[in-house]
């Protein structure tokens, strides 16, 4: 192709973008009239419901709707007979847990055996009552249990009540015939590669929008922010620092400003964010993945602006430098040098690294060049089919957040001691699940000996199970159940519980092998990966960083540089926290807006709504993420659990202690928080500074009432690592 050739591809391309704008403005135009039309139709099918002979074949024959649709628009108008309406509303009340029945040829379960003998311990012994707890609501058994009824103590009775009226939740199930080879294959043409690009670094600027303080490179000036309204900001740091493409607040949290006057903080965010100015707008990104522009969150959000006079042009962000760590009253140099560190520890290792907005993009795009050029993964990481990824988005939870009540602890505490796990899900990254999944049903596991049976329990697997708790346990939940509610997982302990669950390899091994009980685990099926190590060498890297950073937040002669490091050290963690929890690729939310009195869109969650318009989200499923890898969150996140109940000390192969909520007495843990819990007492457990040891963070002298919420206890931990900072411990 010669120059002029070029050229007059080069115009005719131009051409045809414009061509494609118009028509993509024409269908835009034409979808906002649909929905208007659809919005009429609504309306007009919910006033037929007023009419006392009106029938929902007619109104759907008319409408053009199935009658389905029509009876959930106007629910008046449902034609099922009020005696069987009134036995589904019965049934639903205790909804089945039993799996569904096999073939008579395949056994419906297949029992795990317990894979050690438990070992002789002394324990201290068990309340004489035990009751649910606030995040412990007993699903309904699958079968029936003989078991008393328990009455729970007056402090925690509401809580509890409120917890057991949320009740079980139905989890999918992995589904027979052609439906099911979807569960077992991967997404055609959608693979992780490792990038062919190097990442462009953004002018970048922090602001105390307290003090009015910002950092331009090496020096330091003071702005006048005015009301600090978002184009307030965006003019006054673009006066001092020409081309800046990014501020980062360090203090002075402006989206707080006037939350007195909104409902909710989200809302008092949302409004600050679209705070109208002459001389910016929201930036929407461009191509086919646009922005929404703002993201809002109560504390981290992010603003995208663009000048309004050329909003074509270079976007700007304002970012809370919240998201990688707690500044803790730092100043902005502080802040700037911390970025510093952190950049100069990941250059260390990665040769072309770059820090993105996010932590979390930071996360992924570093792991993306670490993808192997060699071996079998040398073209890159299959992502797993949508419907796979679904299943493990509703079946694989995250951290264990649960505050135990009384009587399983003590109305008044003897002390509050807090243990945290240092930076502990770089502990489990070494092996993570690769490839397609082969699926193990009731059948195939029964089949194996007991040692192919340990070998997949123990190997990249999630698992389908329904779970009994044996008699006479005396300690704390072992496997998450699933409830409606705020809280998506509860950990039941009573004794005799029945319920069924998915659950990771790891914490299925650990209800079968741990030193007090083995669980019954009945295997209702399952996926068994291949055993990789796609986030090994991005673990190791981002462990050297942070080891190297701590080391520095501990010798260097300067106390700004060592803060700076302790903070760098925290990004680090945030890198890694945030970047596996990117893989997770969570279904897309989407937002819009609806007139007042108009038919909202099925299935939203409506944010808010003023005089005109309800603002609402709704999920929009998955979008084609070369990066989405939740089979690896969900390993990492079960494999966390399980370490908040046992962890072992190893010199080579040889295990030299343990540690986790099991090696404490029963009744002692008050709390779990993702890595870390709360006891009544302290433990004898060994810290030499390594990822996933436990380090005792708090310490608070009783006797002290038992919280009664998270928030309550968040409290007490607050003053009980005030107390033993001021105690001078380690």
């Amino acid at each position: 192709m010669d120059r002029k050739t070029y050229n007059a591809e080069l115009a005719s391309l131009r051409e045809l973008r414009a061509e494609i704008t118009a028509a993509e403005k024409a269908v835009a135009t034409a979808q906002k009239a649909l929905d208007k039309l659809t919005a009429q139709r609504a309306r007009r099918v919910s006033g037929l419901a007023a009419h006392e002979d009106a029938k929902a074949d007619a109104v759907a024959k008319a409408s053009g709707l199935p009658i389905g649709d029509v009876v959930r628009i106007a629910p008046l108008l449902d034609p099922t007979p009020p005696a069987v309406r009134a036995a589904q509303a019965e049934a639903q009340v205790v909804p089945a847990q039993a799996p569904k029945a096999a073939p008579a040829s395949e056994p419906a379960t297949a029992v795990a055996p317990a894979l050690t003998r438990p070992a002789v311990v002394v324990e201290q012994p068990a309340p004489a009552v035990e009751a649910p707890t606030e995040t412990e609501a007993q699903p309904t058994p699958a079968a029936p249990v003989a078991a008393a009824p328990v009455v729970p103590a007056a402090p925690a009775a509401a809580m509890v009540r409120s917890a057991a009226a949320s009740g079980p939740r139905e989890l999918p199930t992995l589904p027979e015939g052609p439906a099911g080879d979807r569960f077992e294959a991967v997404t055609t043409g959608l693979v992780s590669k490792r990038p062919n690009f190097v990442q462009q670094a953004r002018s970048t600027v922090f602001l105390d929008a307290a003090t009015g303080e910002l950092t331009v490179r090496d020096r330091v000036v003071r702005l006048d922010l005015g009301a600090r309204t978002p184009g307030e900001i965006l003019d006054a740091a673009l006066h001092a620092a020409p081309g800046t493409e990014r501020v980062y607040i360090t203090a002075g949290a402006p989206w707080h400003d006037g939350a007195e006057r909104y409902s909710t903080l989200k809302d008092a965010v949302a409004a600050w964010l679209n705070t109208p100015s002459e001389r910016w707008t929201t930036a929407v990104g461009s191509g086919r993945d646009k922005l929404a522009g703002h993201f809002v969150h109560q504390r981290q959000p992010v603003g995208r602006y663009a000048p309004a006079a050329a909003p074509d042009s270079a976007t700007t962000e304002i970012r809370s430098v919240g998201e990688w760590f707690d500044p803790d009253g730092a100043d902005v140099v502080t802040c700037r040098q911390a970025f510093t560190l952190l950049w100069q520890a990941l250059r260390r290792h990665w040769d072309d690294a770059v820090l993105l907005g996010s932590p979390s993009q930071t996360g992924r795009d570093l792991w993306s060049r670490t993808i192997p050029t060699t071996g079998k993964w040398a073209g890159g990481y299959p992502v797993l089919s949508e419907e796979l990824r679904g299943l493990l988005h509703a079946t694989g939870g995250q951290g264990r957040t649960e505050l135990i009540l009384p009587p399983r602890v003590p109305e008044q505490l003897p002390a509050l001691v807090e243990y945290d796990r240092t930076f502990a899900y770089a502990k489990h990254l070494w092996k993570s699940p690769v490839g397609t999944p082969r699926r193990i049903t009731a059948a195939t596991f029964a089949a194996m000996t007991e040692q192919e049976q340990a070998k997949a329990l123990m190997s990249c697997s999630h698992w389908n199970i329904k779970v009994t708790v044996p008699q006479g346990w005396n300690h704390v939940g072992l496997l998450p159940a699933p409830v409606t509610g705020d809280r998506a997982w509860v950990y039941p302990s009573q004794p005799g519980t029945t319920f069924t669950t998915w659950a990771g390899g790891a914490e299925v091994h650990l209800a079968l092998s741990n030193h007090i009980a083995p669980w019954r685990i009945e295997i209702l099926g399952g996926l068994l990966f291949e055993d990789g190590k796609p986030l090994d060498e991005w673990g190791k890297r981002l462990k050297a960083a942070w080891a190297d950073l701590t080391n520095l937040s501990r010798i260097h002669a300067d106390e700004r540089q060592r803060t700076a490091a302790y903070l760098a050290s925290r990004a680090v963690r945030s890198v890694l926290l945030f970047g596996l929890g990117g893989f997770a690729q969570r279904p897309r939310l989407v937002s819009g807006t609806t007139p007042l009195g108009e038919a909202l869109p099925d299935g939203v969650e409506i944010l808010g709504q003023d005089e005109t318009v309800v603002t609402w989200q709704r999920q929009a499923g998955f979008r084609r993420d070369p990066y989405a890898h939740p089979e690896w969150a969900a390993y990492v996140w079960s494999g966390a659990r399980a370490a908040l109940l046992d962890v072992k000390y190893r010199e080579g192969k040889e295990v030299i202690g343990h540690a986790g909520a099991l090696h404490a007495k029963p009744g002692s843990v008050v709390y779990f928080g993702t890595d870390g819990m709360g006891l009544t007492e302290r433990q004898p457990w060994p810290y030499r500074g390594e990822p996933g040891d436990y380090l005792l963070k708090g310490h608070l002298t009783g006797p002290i009432e038992h919280p009664k919420s998270q928030e309550e206890y968040l409290k007490l931990r607050g003053l009980g690592r005030a107390e033993l900072a001021a105690g001078g411990e380690r």
